[in-house]
């Protein structure tokens, strides 16, 4: 075993297939580890009492409806075959675009993509180690429970997003600056809802809204099984984070309230901003990174993917009590607060989330009909 210990963040970017990835020799391998250090506050629980059964309830799905990513994914199904031109896209407009070759138009969407999964691999990462947490330091019994649950929930995200860039991407990014400071915030901070806050309501709200887009659209049918197991376990943890912080926030002072509003609200601007690949875009084109993301965030596809992130967190965040009068201008100035008054987004649906899985024929089904729809359009 060898460890390199770094003293920042790796921003070269990988290169795969690496010739047998999978079955090198412990002499051919060195982890690349960066060090955090936290003053986490740990507790016991002592009469392991069954508080909400809302919660049981999630720690139960976890159970009956576990995966395994190796067995439970066809992963020797081919890669949908690229047509000869690139499909359109909104950078079509713009005259950096129109220089590139085809092949050149090519390798920037499949760069584009690699940093979107990249992106999503690091998240989960960063999911897996605060989940860890939560089983130390969550006060009461089942949430410790349920925590257990989740960490082995983002140790299959981890494992399933790496095989898929390694196997069938063949480019990693290294992680974000504004994900990476986040997450550095939520796993060094001492207290537990906060890491609640930031982890099971904004980067777990964000993830399964961003999984669904990615899910609609695309056409690899292992990418496509792949993140319809991973959505079921993130609904999971967002109903997690929501019912267990309802409660608690409202034990609260108005000034720890108000601490943990203008976190949620930071943490948003953050998220926000995390799926838009600035350097991807000024290394191909003829935008410095801040003009590109300008560029991108101003785009109908930005947007769109904006409002899709938003209808997902605000609701959430207005019902557990972090909308606050002091942070709502900060909201309304984003142009979201109007998405506060949604009805049922943050209601559960038991069925759909305790549903079984769908058989391969069904899923195959699914993305037939998906190829059908984009040919009549």
């Amino acid at each position: 075993m060898k460890i390199k210990v770094l003293k920042e963040t790796p921003r070269k970017i990988k290169e795969f297939p690496v010739e047998n990835e999978y079955n090198l020799s412990k002499e051919e391998v060195t982890d690349i580890a960066e060090i955090f250090s936290t003053p986490l506050t740990g507790s016991y629980n002592w009469d392991y009492t069954v508080q909400d059964n809302r919660i049981k309830r999630l720690y139960e799905l976890g159970k009956d409806l576990n995966w395994n990513a190796e067995k439970d994914i066809d992963w020797d199904r081919p890669l949908p075959e690229r047509g000869d031109t690139p499909p359109p896209i909104f950078w079509d407009d713009y005259e950096p675009y129109k220089k590139l070759s085809t092949g050149e138009k090519f390798d920037f969407m499949s760069h584009r993509g690699a940093w979107s999964l990249s992106q999503f691999l690091h998240g989960e990462q960063g999911a897996l180690l605060v989940a860890s947490q939560l089983v130390s330091c969550a006060p009461t019994f089942n949430a410790k429970l349920y925590a257990a649950s989740q960490t082995f929930d983002e140790a299959r995200h981890v494992e399933a997003f790496n095989k898929y860039i390694q196997s069938r991407v063949g480019i990693m990014y290294p992680v974000g600056t504004g994900l990476k400071s986040l997450l550095d915030k939520i796993l060094t901070d001492p207290r537990w809802d906060l890491k609640f806050i930031g982890m099971q309501i904004i980067i777990e709200g964000l993830a399964l809204a961003a999984f669904n887009l990615a899910r609609q659209g695309t056409f690899d049918p292992v990418f496509k099984d792949m993140l319809y197991l991973i959505i079921r376990d993130e609904a999971r943890h967002v109903t997690f984070g929501v019912n267990y912080l309802e409660e608690y926030i409202k034990t609260l002072s108005d000034e720890e309230k108000e601490e943990r509003a203008q976190f949620a609200y930071e943490a948003c601007v953050v998220m926000r901003d995390r799926l838009i690949s600035g350097e991807v875009i000024s290394r191909f084109l003829d935008y410095t990174p801040e003009e590109a993301h300008k560029i991108a965030e101003e785009s109908e596809q930005g947007e769109n993917f904006k409002n899709l992130l938003f209808t997902k967190i605000i609701p959430n965040l207005t019902r557990i009590g972090l909308i606050t009068d002091k942070v709502k201008p900060k909201y309304e100035k984003l142009g979201v607060l109007s998405y506060q008054e949604l009805e049922d987004n943050f209601n559960v649906d038991w069925a759909e989330i305790s549903k079984p899985y769908e058989t391969q024929e069904e899923i195959e089904q699914e993305i037939s009909s998906v190829f059908d729809n984009s040919a009549q359009n």
